[in-house]
């Protein structure tokens, strides 16, 4: 039987993530999942893909507080729920997301860092952000994530993928909010349904890679791994692989070491 063996949280866009043993799951997600993220001056989302760096800021969770640390400058603070803000249309691919600044002081500080000017901003309670309609039914709404609340993967794949390297990358380098043990390496590329903790999951599309992956987390240095072997073995449709976009039907709370029931199967996606 699979089982839950790890869940992350990224609290802020394409910052580092938190690991934890249990966590609730709201109507968008993970429970602040991408609730921040930062935007340039074109009020355009920012991501590793552009500023490997913002891999190096590390991210905490208070009942409070927000926390942003580095190695180097420090930490600072905001609050979870703001009570003003300065409402700003800003970007992420082709949606225009609602969104609201937080802290004068805390934009100082990550552009000082990035060395770019820079803004942070969450998305307000009330906002529904959709997923694509395309993929999505018009109830499932997401935070600031690039499309969809969940990413799943499994630990077997990423075993699967370190020996065709022959190296021996953390899983951190695909960012997955949760990852599943006890199964065959790329198995999730076939479930369309599934249930833990009596939250059901559907999985309607697999996640195509970007530069991401090749950021070592803990230096922000980049490298060819994992695209070249992706590149090699989990190609189709001019695309690499890895992992499984996930929506949820209900809230809850999900708990490492639950089981995973697989409700129902289809043809690999990708068809590899």
């Amino acid at each position: 039987m699979p089982l839950l063996s790890s869940i992350f949280v990224y609290p802020v866009k394409s910052l580092a993530g938190i690991q934890v043993s249990s966590w609730k799951v709201t109507e968008k997600g993970l429970l602040h999942d991408r609730k921040w993220m930062l935007i340039d001056s074109n009020n355009q989302f920012l991501s590793q893909r552009r500023l490997p760096k913002m891999a190096l800021i590390k991210t905490e969770l208070t009942e409070s507080e927000l926390i942003l640390s580095t190695a180097t400058s420090g930490c600072i603070s905001v609050a979870l729920s703001p009570q003003d803000g300065t409402e700003i249309i800003s970007t992420i691919w082709k949606d225009q997301c609602l969104s609201k600044t937080i802290s004068n002081e805390a934009d100082q500080w990550l552009s000082n860092f990035l060395g770019l000017e820079c803004k942070l901003v969450y998305q307000p309670d009330e906002v529904n952000r959709q997923v694509d309609p395309v993929y999505a039914s018009a109830t499932d709404i997401v935070n600031f994530s690039d499309g969809y609340p969940f990413l799943i993967t499994s630990e077997a794949s990423l075993s699967s993928l370190n020996q065709a390297m022959g190296l021996h990358i953390p899983m951190l380098r695909f960012r997955p909010n949760l990852v599943i043990s006890q199964c065959d390496s790329y198995a999730e590329d076939s479930w369309r349904k599934i249930s833990i903790n009596n939250i059901g999951f559907r999985l309607p599309k697999p996640c195509s890679r970007c530069s991401v992956p090749t950021i070592d987390p803990e230096t922000a240095q980049t490298g060819k791994e994992p695209l070249t072997t992706l590149n090699r073995i989990r190609k189709w449709n001019k695309h690499v692989y890895f992992g499984q976009n996930a929506l949820h039907d209900n809230t809850g709370e999900l708990t490492v070491k639950s089981k995973v029931s697989i409700i129902a199967t289809g043809p690999n996606q990708p068809p590899l």
